[in-house]
């Protein structure tokens, strides 16, 4: 890690030095929720990159020798923050010492935050899991962006206005499509535990194999304790993640099996990765739909 912030550090030096003021205005995001809240924010102003693709865990994400280009040549650098990216958080904080760097996590009170109890003084980094939330997130993303474009001030805040509005719809929907299913089943199980906004912002008790962060690990009582908790609840479905391999799932599935109880896969969810560009799935808006369809289907 050393020698990679090493790198990017001389990498920005020299380049700062040669680059004319020329060069086309650059945002690189991290996650594709990020980016795809930046794109709405800028429009076509700028070029805004992702480093992070679908399927991607952004909890053991390692910067690639292209990552560092990208952040180099990146005029503005907005992440998640939160430790969601684990591994890049000294990279981000290097280079804030050299550009303009924006954690969408900070633009919400930490009074809002939900507190991580495995690690004391962290907070639970999934926050575009409740909706409104999320976009008191972006709007302070908003408004930090103008700072660095004052320019683009009334195109960004008339986009902002318009990409609120759109959201405010996705929180009705989400919280009218949850209300359908019955109160006994309105309980989400999933492989990591990544929707704890979402179970608070829309009523649903949520549980998780593995902890916040994929990198932490599971064991045998882990499904254990998750099998009987299914079995004694009845719960008829559980959940598979895009970015989280399927074998403890699928374990915890045959756990319940052998105690007689068939519980089935509801289906595959949208957690710390969007889906495929160019898809519904390949946008925030719907990702979140996608889960919440999925998620009711199974449950009512």
């Amino acid at each position: 890690m050393k020698k990679l912030l090493f790198a990017l550090v001389a990498a920005f030096t020299l380049t700062a030095c040669s680059e004319s003021s020329e060069k086309e205005t650059l945002i690189v995001c991290t996650t594709g929720m990020v980016g795809d809240a930046v794109k709405h924010l800028m429009g076509d102003s700028v070029k805004v990159e992702v480093l992070m693709g679908p399927g991607v865990d952004p909890h053991l994400y390692k910067a690639t020798q292209g990552d560092i280009t990208d952040l180099n040549n990146a005029d503005v650098i907005v992440y998640n923050g939160l430790h969601l990216e684990g591994k890049m958080v000294e990279i981000f904080k290097k280079l804030g010492r050299l550009k303009t760097t924006i954690a969408v996590g900070e633009q919400v009170d930490k009074s809002r935050l939900i507190n991580n109890t495995e690690f004391v003084g962290a907070e639970d980094p999934h926050i575009w899991f409740d909706v409104a939330l999320w976009s008191d997130a972006i709007a302070g993303v908003g408004a930090q962006l103008q700072k660095e474009f004052p320019k683009k001030q009334e195109v960004i805040a008339q986009n902002l206005a318009a990409y609120q509005a759109e959201l405010k719809e996705l929180d009705d929907f989400a919280r009218n499509q949850i209300a359908t299913i019955p109160d006994s089943q309105r309980v989400m199980i999933t492989a990591h535990d990544a929707f704890k906004y979402f179970g608070k912002a829309y009523g649903m008790e949520v549980r998780g194999l593995q902890g916040i962060s994929t990198a932490a690990e599971y064991g045998l009582q882990d499904v254990s304790e998750l099998v009987k908790f299914i079995v004694d609840r009845k719960i008829k479905a559980i959940f598979v993640e895009s970015s989280v391999p399927k074998k403890s799932i699928e374990a915890v599935i045959e756990g319940c099996r052998e105690r007689g109880h068939d519980v089935k896969l509801g289906g595959e969810l949208f957690s710390d990765a969007m889906g495929t560009a160019g898809t519904p799935e390949g946008t925030y808006v719907g990702m979140v739909r996608h889960n919440v369809e999925v998620i009711t289907e199974a449950l009512k």
